[in-house]
């Protein structure tokens, strides 16, 4: 390294230092004192829950405040914590007074830390690292539990053990060592840019979602710049990629994919992948680990037409080092992109041929605006659906599936209205606000569209007003409910203004006319399906405080069939057909070894050699499932896990031969592991409304 070269990274270093904010500055003003009465005061009148902010509420404030600030032990000393114990059964006298003095000073003294430590890693940068990779030492993934560290010198010998993993993963990862340092000094430089830039409106905002997220997990704080962003995103006027992202430690973690969005289309991102970079077109990849989330998305956001890059580590990974760039151009998301769209699959039994139609409904959206205005011809889920169950029936299908998976919900009235084409008027789904009062919701028009065999898909993905209506057709005993549980989220946000920012507020829960609520449990299908999507990751029941199943009364409602009746033959038949389907085979398979392996890998090795190891090992597993599924398929075997990996999810290699790279020819009818799902609904279906028509025959005899 030249003198030059140093003395301009020291100097940059000491930029760095000077800039932003003094620490003295970082204090509460007026404002959001008054901000914390009015959020202590909806929590505590205007919630759900039956909040009191008591000394147990304090507690357990405090120890998110602290999850907040340093979720994985890694800069405060136990020294540190105890000196701000007081706040374990003041903390509900200071949010209802306004007196944010002592939550401020606990943020100094963590800022003070993160500062130490990242002039620490930077100054270790400048020596030199020296890591030889070959020790038998191993580092500790998740630090959650372990108590806070005693001693200045166990805060080193953590980070000596964070820094020498960093520097194995970006080495592994085929970086030369200059480019090791370089990138691992470009992390820490950027992260200690970004604490010195921390503001009191920072600090306010991380204060209050230790206080609102300490009660359920959508109850939120919104600053006046996330207000102006969350407006932005309900006018559906924002331009990116389209992916709900949130923090999950370090890292930046993809929560869930907006139908018919950019991220969606390009089919490269899933849900639990994490994203460790971004890079704008041709621009170099920016490291974001370590980086607020807000500041991620400012940089994934950008103008339609454009290009973003993603250094992304796939959920099923099993190591940080198995990363790879992808590109999403990005776009707005149209209501068309959004539609209700409908289809006939074709299922040969016994040399006859059946047809039964499938409908995939990827969000419960409506024109409010046209519907407002009084059009007539106003687009919505319900009339979308409308046209498409009259489509099919002209075509003459035996039953339709209606495919939820990924619907996270939407417009209220519409999953009302929806289920409405289905039944002759009733219930549909009750809501209890924080008073106990309950409200029900319902179909109020009379006649069915349509009254043939139904079949619901879900997955874990499915949430919301797709669970309300799920949960309707398996209480009315309208149809059948297939796929994996779904989210789990059945309480509802109301979003009131403050005198400084806004709170989203838990006000109300939804349950079932069964009495039942789809809140943390979702619905339980009828008919399981194996699924890749971790419910510990994914899920109600994967975040912090989420409000608990319970029930209420049962309304009184009509009826339709009685489908239970019917499972145990159902399941048995679903279990032949999967047993012999490759793609139901490697799922189930494959969740089962992802499970295994996440309960496993508990720590890294410090050792290349054993990390690689490792690594091989469990991606030896992974592939030998792929080839299995390929050979069942007649596919050419795969030599490597990561060209499995590259390759979405049931889809095959282009042929090498091609010049657009389009699957080759005899490859063009294998059916992906998505479709797998559709068919065998559809093959489901058949089965329930031949059991059906059979019995309504006995009885009519």
């Amino acid at each position: 390294m030249s003198l030059f070269v140093t003395l301009g990274r020291a100097a940059a270093l000491a930029l760095l230092l000077v800039a932003g904010p003094a620490l003295a500055e970082l204090v509460p003003s007026d404002a959001q004192r008054q901000a914390a009465v009015e959020v202590a005061e909806s929590l505590r009148y205007g919630h759900y829950a039956d909040v009191n902010l008591d000394d147990e509420w304090s507690r357990r404030a405090f120890d998110r405040y602290l999850d907040i600030l340093d979720g994985q032990r890694a800069y405060l000393l136990r020294r540190d914590v105890d000196a701000f114990d007081d706040l374990a059964t003041t903390l509900d006298d200071a949010v209802l007074d306004g007196d944010l003095s002592r939550p401020f000073a606990l943020y100094r003294r963590y800022h003070e830390r993160a500062e130490a430590r990242l002039t620490w890693l930077l100054a270790r940068l400048d020596e030199g690292l020296d890591f030889d990779f070959d020790g038998d030492q191993r580092m500790v993934l998740d630090r959650e539990d372990t108590p806070w560290p005693g001693s200045e010198a166990a805060l080193d010998e953590l980070w000596t053990k964070r820094l020498q993993n960093a520097a194995l993963t970006l080495s592994i990862s085929d970086q030369s060592p200059e480019q090791v340092e370089d990138t691992l000094r470009q992390r820490y430089e950027g992260q200690l840019t970004r604490l010195r830039q921390t503001n009191d409106e920072d600090v306010f905002g991380l204060f209050m979602a230790a206080i609102t997220g300490s009660i359920d997990p959508h109850s939120e704080y919104l600053s006046p710049r996330q207000s102006e962003s969350f407006d932005i995103q309900m006018r559906l006027s924002l331009e990116g990629i389209g992916a709900l992202l949130q923090a999950d430690g370090e890292y930046v973690k993809v929560a869930s994919l907006v139908p018919g969005g950019p991220a969606e289309r390009a089919g490269v991102l899933k849900p639990a992948d994490r994203i460790v970079g971004v890079g704008q077109e041709d621009e170099e990849i920016v490291n974001v680990v370590g980086m607020r989330l807000d500041d991620v998305v400012d940089m994934i956001r950008g103008p339609k037409g454009s290009v973003v890059r993603l250094d992304v580590v796939p959920a099923q990974a099993v190591d940080m080092t198995r990363s790879k760039v992808v590109e999403i151009t990005r776009d707005t998301v149209n209501l068309e992109d959004q539609a209700a769209r409908g289809e006939v699959i074709e299922i040969e039994r016994d040399g006859e041929l059946h047809r039964l139609g499938m409908i995939e409904v990827p969000t419960f959206y409506v024109d409010f605006d046209a519907w407002q205005a009084g059009e007539e011809d106003y687009r919505s889920t319900t009339r979308d659906v409308a046209k498409e169950i009259k489509r099919l029936k002209a075509e003459g299908v035996e039953g339709i599936v209606l495919d939820l998976r990924d619907n996270g919900g939407g417009a209220l009235q519409e999953a009302n209205s929806l289920i409405g084409l289905f039944i002759d008027r009733g219930p549909t789904v009750q809501v209890r606000d924080a008073r106990g009062r309950i409200s029900l919701y319902g179909d109020t028009d009379s006649g069915t569209l349509y009254d043939g065999p139904l079949v619901v898909l879900v997955n874990r993905l499915s949430a919301s007003a797709s669970e309300i209506f799920a949960g309707a057709v398996q209480d009315y005993g309208r149809g059948l409910v297939v796929g994996s549980d779904t989210f789990g989220k059945g309480t509802v946000q109301t979003l009131n203004e403050l005198s400084h920012g806004q709170i989203k507020l838990t006000r109300a829960k939804f349950y079932r006319i069964s009495g039942e609520s789809t809140q943390h449990r979702g619905v339980t299908p009828d008919i399981r399906f194996p699924s890749l999507i971790d419910p510990e990751l994914i899920g109600e029941s994967s975040l912090d405080n989420a409000l608990a199943w319970d029930t209420v009364r049962q309304v009184q409602y009509r009826q339709y069939g009685e489908p239970q009746h019917y499972l145990e033959t159902l399941r048995d038949r679903h279990r032949v057909r999967a047993d012999d389907h490759p793609n139901f085979h490697y799922l189930e398979r494959q969740a089962k070894l992802a499970e295994r392996l996440r309960e496993q890998h508990t720590s890294v090795s410090l050792n290349r050699e054993q990390r690689r190891l490792e690594v091989e090992a469990q991606e030896a597993e992974q592939l030998a499932l792929e080839n299995q599924r390929r050979e069942a398929l007649g596919l050419e075997p795969l030599e490597e896990w990561i060209d499995a990996r590259d390759t979405p999810q049931g889809q095959v290699d282009g042929d090498p031969g091609s010049e657009t790279g389009a699957p080759a020819e005899a490859d063009t009818e294998v059916e992906p592991i998505d479709r797998a799902q559709v068919v065998e609904a559809a093959e489901i279906l058949l089965d329930f409304a031949r059991l059906d028509s059979g019995l309504r025959l006995a009885e009519y005899d």
